[in-house]
C-alpha cells in the first residue's frame, strides 16, 4: 500500500470508529510497524488533519472533518457499484432510482481512469426469485423511520387474517427476496417483524414514539441474540 493510500485509510478507520483507536490497532490493521504508524500520524497532523490523542492512549478524528470528495480506491468503488446494483433490483421505486442516480454521480465525479469500474463492473447481483412487491410508499416508510413517527398498519398474516396495529418502525431488514419492518408493536407490547408485502394499508401518525431509536434497536438485537 502506497503511503498516500495508507494515510487515507487511517482517516477512514478513525472516521468509522466511535472510540479512540490505539496505535497498535491501527498498525495491525494496516500491517505496518508502530514506528511507521507514528510517522504517518505525524504527517497527518502536519497536514492539519484534526486528529487528537497520542501513542498509548488512542487517536480520535474530530467529527467535523471532511475529506476531499470521492477519494475512493478501486475496491471501494466496486463495493459501491455492487451495493447500488443490488438496491436497484428491489421493488421500492424511489430507492431504486436513488441507487441508479448514485452510480451516475459516482461515474461523473471520479477520475476518468476509474470510470470503467463503475460503468463496466465485474460484480453483479443475481436473484432467481422474484422480489416481493408492496402496496405502500416505501419512501414514506423510510421517512417515518428517520423521523421516529408511529405507523398504523393493516397487516395480513399467513392465514389471511387482517389486524390493525400501531407500531414504532425501527428499521427495514432485507432477507433473501423479502423485506421486513422491524418494529415495537404497541398493540402486542412487544417487538414484531412485519413482511412489507403483507402490509395492506399504512398511515403515518402525527406523533413520535418515545425513547431513542438506537436504544430500541439494541434491545431488539439483544432479544434476538437470546433466542439463538
Amino acid at each position: 500500500m502506497r503511503r498516500t493510500e495508507r494515510l487515507f485509510h487511517i482517516i477512514q478507520i478513525l472516521r468509522s470508529s466511535r472510540t479512540p483507536v490505539t496505535g497498535r490497532a491501527l498498525a495491525d490493521e494496516l500491517e505496518i510497524s508502530l514506528r511507521t504508524l507514528y510517522r504517518d500520524m505525524s504527517e497527518l497532523m502536519a497536514q492539519r488533519v484534526p486528529i487528537t490523542g497520542e501513542a498509548g492512549t488512542g487517536y480520535v478524528l474530530d467529527d467535523g472533518y471532511d475529506m476531499p470528495p470521492l477519494m475512493l480506491t478501486a475496491d471501494e468503488l466496486e463495493a459501491a457499484a455492487l451495493g447500488a446494483a443490488w438496491v436497484a433490483t428491489q421493488s421500492d421505486p424511489s430507492l431504486a432510482r436513488s441507487a441508479r442516480d448514485l452510480v451516475a454521480k459516482l461515474s461523473a465525479a471520479i477520475p476518468k481512469e476509474l470510470r470503467p469500474i463503475i460503468l463496466d463492473a465485474g460484480l453483479k447481483p443475481i436473484s432467481i426469485k422474484p422480489t416481493a412487491s408492496e402496496q405502500f410508499d416505501g419512501a414514506a416508510l423510510r421517512r417515518a423511520i428517520r423521523d421516529r413517527s408511529k405507523l398504523q398498519i393493516t397487516y395480513e398474516d399467513q392465514k389471511e387474517n387482517l389486524t390493525t396495529r400501531l407500531i414504532w418502525p425501527l428499521l427495514i431488514a432485507y432477507l433473501n427476496n423479502a423485506r421486513f419492518i422491524i418494529a415495537w408493536c404497541e398493540t402486542r407490547e412487544d417487538y414484531r417483524h412485519f413482511r412489507t408485502d403483507r402490509v395492506r394499508e399504512m398511515e403515518v401518525q402525527s406523533d413520535q414514539y418515545p425513547g431513542r431509536r438506537a436504544a430500541l434497536i439494541k434491545a431488539w438485537e439483544e432479544m434476538m441474540a437470546s433466542k439463538h
